[in-house]
């Protein structure tokens, strides 16, 4: 029998809230390398690091065109991180 689409998004569901969990338990930066390094790939870990890079910077009100000359991350991705601060669930 063909599973249906709520089946897939259910089991979705389930092993997204796996993985919050296991992020949950991490307990040191160490532990946190070794489970981002396991779990993804090196640009990744890179696209995380450059929007964690500039939260603080647009928090601060700093100009994109700065942010992007300071850190040399995208223009984009800063907008990208601009948009889910302002309409994200507060998690940053």
């Amino acid at each position: 029998m063909k599973p249906h689409h709520t089946d897939v998004l259910d089991k979705a569901e389930v092993y997204e809230h796996e993985l919050y969990t296991a992020m949950a338990a991490i307990q040191t930066a160490h532990e946190a390398k070794q489970f981002f390094h396991d779990l993804c790939s090196p640009a990744e870990i890179q696209a995380m690091a450059d929007r964690w890079r500039v939260v603080a910077l647009i928090k601060m009100g700093k100009p994109y065109r700065k942010i992007y000359e300071e850190t040399g991350v995208s223009v984009t991705t800063i907008g990208r991180v601009a948009r889910t601060i302002l309409l994200g669930e507060d998690g940053l």
